[in-house]
């Protein structure tokens, strides 16, 4: 060894050659996650690299005006008012890119556990020692990590764009709350199923307003933050996962760069064999306070819209049921990432529960949940909504 050459200096696979020695370089020392990579990859995710024009003002006053109905009514039927604010319509860029920043926190924990795995000194890097191709690919591993999980977020955030209605899409709660729209999606699902302008913008309004007032309650998002974070932070990765995929690629097939644009664009190479011990112990309770803010919230857009729009409520609730449970890869991948299950069984047991609850104490008898920090109902509660019921009237 020359004296040039730091003996501890982490194995670098394409020292050697010059291109992809910068290229090692500048994914060198960027932390867990890739930042860059991740807005690059939302953005483009989010708008398809074209240019989106800005919301007209027509649009901005047109969402402002039917906000004052709306909100009228989300407070009737939840039985509690907070002061929302402006009313915030945003390109689907500006989503991908504050969605990006909101959840920067979890994003940097779930990479943080990832990497974990990829830290020099582990057990991975005494069998790479004794294999000159795992020793390769342990070292390649490492380089590309940071920047294969800000892709993968990325394009997660930006896919998710293409189609979120607003902020509580996701029912995680950011701060701060707000209620920010996302019309070109609105708009363009309103004629996809030929529903009324207007009424399908009250009908997301109502979502939003709904969602903004249950995160108010600070017991309940910080309940459901803690087990969010809890969850992003109890990854525990086969470190052996991304050099299987890799070594696995089809590298004789007509497009090998394709091939491994496609690998980098799949969360099992990300992910890998992750699940914990910990996060199946979270399971039951992440999943029951999520069904009950989800279930929660569709019953007050229920029956708000039911005001609103009358005979065209089931129709527009049916077709937003419809557009959730279509998972895309992206979808699934909040589900892997975040431990937010939203599919049809979350929402209809969240809302099982709310409609037991009302119809044994009439709308009144939610206001716990928001109103007291010990009303947050066990797993076994969401099932049996008398149960709950009975603890807190004790």
């Amino acid at each position: 060894m020359s004296g040039d050459e730091l003996p501890d200096q982490p194995f670098d696979p394409f020292a050697g050659l010059p291109l992809f020695g910068d290229l090692s370089k500048a994914l060198a020392g960027q932390g867990p996650l890739n930042w860059d990579a991740a807005r690059q990859f939302a953005q483009l995710g989010a708008s398809g690299g074209e240019a989106e024009p800005n919301v007209g003002p027509d649009v901005r006053i047109a969402y402002e005006t039917l906000s004052r109905i709306a909100r009228m009514h989300v407070a009737d039927v939840i039985g509690v008012e907070h002061e929302i604010g402006e009313i915030r319509a945003v390109t689907r860029t500006q989503w991908a890119a504050e969605t990006l920043e909101a959840y920067r926190h979890l994003f940097t924990e779930m990479a943080t556990a990832l990497g974990a795995a990829n830290d020099p000194g582990t057990d991975v890097d005494a069998t790479a020692a004794a294999d000159p191709m795992m020793s390769m690919m342990a070292g390649l591993s490492r380089m590309m990590a940071p920047a294969m999980v800000g892709m993968s977020v990325g394009s997660m955030v930006g896919r998710l764009a293409t189609r979120a209605f607003g902020t509580h899409d996701l029912p995680i709660p950011r701060r701060p709350e707000q209620v920010t729209l996302v019309p070109a999606n609105i708009d363009g699902f309103a004629t996809s199923w030929e529903i009324p302008l207007d009424e399908m913008r009250l009908w997301v309004l109502a979502h939003e307003i709904a969602g903004f007032t249950l995160f108010q309650a600070q017991h309940l998002t910080d309940a459901l933050s803690s087990l969010v974070r809890r969850h992003v932070g109890g990854f525990r990765p086969d470190a052996s996962a991304i050099t299987d995929k890799l070594t696995s690629l089809d590298v004789e097939a007509d497009n090998p760069m394709a091939a491994l644009q496609q690998a980098l664009n799949d969360p099992e190479l990300l992910l890998g064999a992750v699940s914990s011990a910990e996060q199946q112990a979270l399971r039951p309770e992440l999943d029951a306070l999520v069904s009950v803010v989800v279930g929660y919230t569709d019953w007050v857009v229920d029956a708000v819209a039911v005001r609103l729009v009358g005979g065209n409520a089931l129709r527009i609730a049916e077709a937003v049921r419809r557009q959730r449970v279509e998972t895309s890869a992206a979808d699934s991948f909040v589900e892997q990432l975040l431990g937010i299950r939203l599919g049809d069984q979350q929402v209809a047991r969240g809302k099982a529960f709310a409609q037991g609850v009302v119809d044994r104490a009439g709308d009144a008898g939610l206001l716990p949940l928001l109103e007291r920090a010990d009303a947050l109902p066990t797993p076994a509660e969401v099932d049996a909504p008398g149960l709950w019921l009975a603890r807190i009237q004790g």
